[in-house]
């Protein structure tokens, strides 16, 4: 496989559109798995004419899906690396593993502790009730959300609880009511910084919608004839709103 370098000024990413990305002296380099060449240049260096730097979101539909999803995985990678430099027990300097079977961690000459590579899971699902004309889907809105954009309950899992539990635990403290029939539809890894959504499709089972105030400004049930405005196309909770739609005959907008 040919040699792909992937830049990163911070948490933008450098285009060329009409240019090779040039040479540059970088704070942090290194050597993908699948040997594409990840470099994170200092905050105050010149961007090169020709280059831009733009935020990964930004950079979406900009880019092919799969040079995208690379560029995603290079920061992810970033950001671990420049967060594990240091032993988190004894705060002596890591050092790369050796051997065959060494992977991708980093180890402490000093204590033995070693640390590899890892995600922060978080599950989001998919709300349905109803059957037919008259079904429904329960979605949400966080503050952060552009203004009117509306998705699906997501949220990080906790130590010791799987994927299943979690699903349940979110629905009960952001929205009040309870699922059942869980199924899986897919996951994403998701560079802002380093998550991995793995998505369900879940039915309601009881409760009335009571979002959490501290996590959500509203929740409501939407038919599928009236959703409101929709996460961006480059998230799952998009593919899998698209895909419900679909399978309910109709179309979602841009």
């Amino acid at each position: 496989m040919s040699e792909q370098r992937i830049i990163f000024q911070g948490n933008r990413l450098w285009l060329a559109p009409e240019a090779s990305l040039p040479e540059v002296e970088a704070e942090l380099r290194l050597r993908l798995p699948e040997g594409h060449l990840a470099l994170r240049v200092a905050e105050d260096h010149p961007v090169p004419e020709g280059v831009e730097a733009v935020g990964l979101r930004d950079a979406f539909p900009r880019m092919d899906p799969e040079a995208w999803a690379r560029a995603g995985r290079a920061s992810q990678w970033l950001e671990w690396a420049a967060g594990h430099r240091f032993c988190g027990s004894c705060a002596t300097a890591l050092e790369p593993c050796e051997g065959p079977e060494a992977g991708h961690g980093r180890r402490c000459p000093a204590c033995g502790r070693t640390v590899f590579p890892s995600n922060a899971t978080a599950i989001i699902v998919l709300i349905q009730r109803g059957a037919g004309a008259e079904r429904e889907l329960a979605l949400a809105r966080s503050p952060h959300f552009k203004p009117g954009v509306y998705s699906a309950i997501a949220g990080f899992t906790e130590p010791g609880e799987s994927l299943e539990q979690a699903v349940h635990r979110e629905v009960a403290e952001e929205l009040g009511i309870r699922v059942h029939h869980l199924r899986y539809f897919g996951s994403q890894p998701w560079p802002f910084p380093n998550g991995l959504m793995v998505a369900f499709l879940a039915d309601h089972l009881d409760g009335e919608l009571r979002p959490d105030p501290t996590e959500l400004e509203d929740a409501r049930w939407f038919r599928f004839d009236a959703l409101p405005d929709l996460p961006a196309p480059l998230s799952i909770a998009r593919w899998m709103l698209d895909s419900a739609v679909a399978e309910a005959g109709l179309e979602t907008g841009a």
